[in-house]
This record gives structure tokens, sequence and C-alpha cells, in this order.
């Protein structure tokens, strides 16, 4: 701390009061029932202090390849090591740490996948968006002058498209892609929700390579389809069904093409700031004809009640972005209704680390 708070302290409730008394604690370990409750906090406790060493060991598990590679098949800790360029001594240390995470076992001289591990190597985007957080970590280095509010971001620099300025087929290709391969469980999750079966056409804005309508047009094969993203983002998109008509513009500058009874937002709001979003949804407004249906999907925070996955690793990873950010239900559904939407909805989500689903429509 740079200097001592000068606000009185607040009163604090009893079981933080119990917390902070040293002598508490040496009480609870003597006590059966109480020691058990206070032995699991000590552990849950460790695992915070030690939660930046298991993502780096993660991140050279998935660098290294070796649960790609091992995902061919189990292999020795020597055949590893030298097939990674990591010392025999370190690359054990490595395989222990991958063990108590549950993502490999040894047996006998070989190591094996659990399942665990298993999953990793088969679900989409997810080894890449491990490779990704490189520009994360770096804009974390330092925490304190992260939540301060640094001048720049490595994560900026990566997805420049939010700032409203054009970007290079380089840069284009590269967030879409990413996007695209972490696309799949989104897709899966808001289909699982909505029901396009009585719409005749939808508007997936910002939808980049196109792996959202791909997934409708499987679902939905004569349900009319429009792509709307950046020039260089659709023009470099790989050939798509029949059904998909790619329309290049920016919703930041450009009105959204007409026709469609039904838009989608697929992971585009907590991109941008307030007033972007807001000029985004009045345009999705004027877009629609009466009794159109909108549809986001995205991580939302938890609001009031702080979710464990997006109210930690989304928030953190939108404000390293510098623009957008990670929206209650509430706070979206405000800047519908300001938009002119009604019949706003959300249901439970199945996982909220992967999306959440809201609708809406225009009467």
């Amino acid at each position: 701390m740079d200097g001592p708070f000068t606000t009185p302290p607040r009163p604090q409730g009893w079981l933080v009061r119990l917390a902070l008394s040293p002598r508490f604690h040496r009480l609870a370990e003597r006590l059966p029932l109480v020691r058990r409750f206070a032995r699991a906090e000590g552990e849950a406790l460790f695992d915070l202090v030690q939660g930046f060493v298991r993502s780096q060991v993660l991140m050279a598990l998935v660098n290294l390849g070796l649960l790609a590679r091992l995902a061919r098949g189990p292999e020795t800790t020597e055949d590893l090591a030298l097939l990674t360029r990591v010392p025999l001594n370190r690359m054990e240390i490595l395989l222990k740490a991958a063990t108590a995470l549950k993502l490999v076992r040894k047996r006998g001289t070989l190591w094996h996948l659990t399942p665990r591990g298993a999953a990793f190597t088969v679900v989409p985007g997810l080894a890449e968006m491990v490779s990704h957080h490189r520009a994360l970590y770096a804009d974390l280095a330092d925490p304190v002058g992260f939540f301060r509010g640094p001048e720049t971001t490595q994560l900026a620099g990566f997805w420049p498209y939010v700032f409203g300025a054009g970007i290079g087929d380089p840069e284009a290709h590269r967030f879409s892609r990413l996007m695209a391969e972490s696309q799949t469980l989104v897709a899966r999750d808001t289909l699982a929700q909505v029901d396009f079966s009585g719409q005749s056409h939808l508007l997936d804005v910002g939808g980049g390579h196109g792996a959202f309508l791909s997934a409708v047009a499987a679902r939905h094969p004569g349900l009319r389809l429009t792509l709307f993203d950046l020039g260089q983002v659709v023009d470099s998109a790989p050939p798509l069904p029949a059904q998909i008509t790619k329309v290049a513009g920016s919703f930041r500058d450009d009105s959204l093409p007409l026709g469609a009874d039904s838009l989608s937002l697929i992971r585009v709001l907590y991109d941008h700031s307030d007033a972007t979003v807001a000029g985004l949804l009045a345009r999705a407004f004027e877009a629609l004809p009466k009794g159109g249906l909108l549809v986001i999907s995205e991580p939302m925070s938890g609001g009031d009640q702080p979710d464990p996955a997006t109210d930690i690793y989304f928030a953190i990873y939108t404000m390293a972005m510098q623009t957008g950010r990670t929206r209650s239900v509430a706070e979206i559904s405000t800047l519908l209704q300001a938009a002119g939407f009604v019949q706003i909805t959300s249901p439970a989500p199945a996982r909220p680390y992967v999306t959440r689903v809201l609708t809406a429509r225009k009467i």
C-alpha cells in the first residue's frame, strides 16, 4: 500500500471477526468439527496463492505440445524430454505438476492422459486460448498498475478492431480464427436455448468467419442467413453453406442490412464500450421489423452475485482489452430497453463460463 487508509474501520460480522482472530485459529485446530472446516478453508486459500503457477504449468504443457503428444499415445519421461528439449529433471517436475492438476498420470514408466487431459485436447479452441494468454499475463505482470489503469496493454493490440480503426489482413485472420475455434461450444449452448424455426431470415452481426451461422445452417437448413462483418474478415472466411450470404461493413459506421426478421450478436457486446453498444443496439432495432427477434449470447457478469468464471476471467480479460466490459443481464437489459426492445428474457445458462443467452423483441 502507498499509504494508510483514512476512513475509520467499520464493524465486521461475527464470522469475519472469528477468522481474523489468531486465537480462534489455534483453538480450531483442537476441535474436530471446526478443524475440518478450517483446513478446507486453508486449502482453498493456498489454491488462490498458487493459482498463477497452475496457469503457467498449463501454458507450458500446451506450448510444449505435451498434452497433444500424449493424445497420440503414452510416452516415457525420457522421450518427452528429448522431444521438447527440456532437461530430464525439469520434465519430471512438470509432469508431476500436470499429475497434480489431474491432466496426466503415470503407469509404470509411461505417462498417460487422464480423462480430463484428454477432454482438454478436444475442446475446440481451448489450447489456442491458453497460448493466447501470453498477452494477458504480460498485462497482469504488474497487477496494481493494471488495476490503476495502464496507458496501453498487449491485449488491446491483439484486438485492434475494437478501437474502430481499420485492421490489416493478418490481424483480421488472427482474431477471427481464434474466435471461430472457440465458437463451437458457444453455438451449441446458444442453439439449445433459442429456436429459430419460426424465423425466416437471420442476420448475424460481427459474425467473424461464420462459425455460428454454420451451426445454425446445420440445425435450420431452410433458414436464410446473412453474415455481416468487416470486409477483411468476411473475405477471409472459409467456404460456407450455400444459404449464407456475406455482407461487408462496420456496425460502428454503417447501417445494418435490412430484410432479416431475427438478428444475432454472438460474443460482440462485451468487446465494446457502452456508447458503442448503445449505438449498435439502436441500429439493430432499426434493422428489424416489428416482431423481430434479437439474440445476444456471450459470457455475462453475475451482477450482484458475482460469478466465479465471468466476474474473474472475462471481467479482467475485457478490462485488459481497454474498451469492452463484461455486463450483467440487468445491465444489458437496460441498454436494450433504451434502444426500444421489449420482452427481454434470459434463461439460466447451462455453462455460464461458455455463454449466457438473452433474447428480446421489437414490438
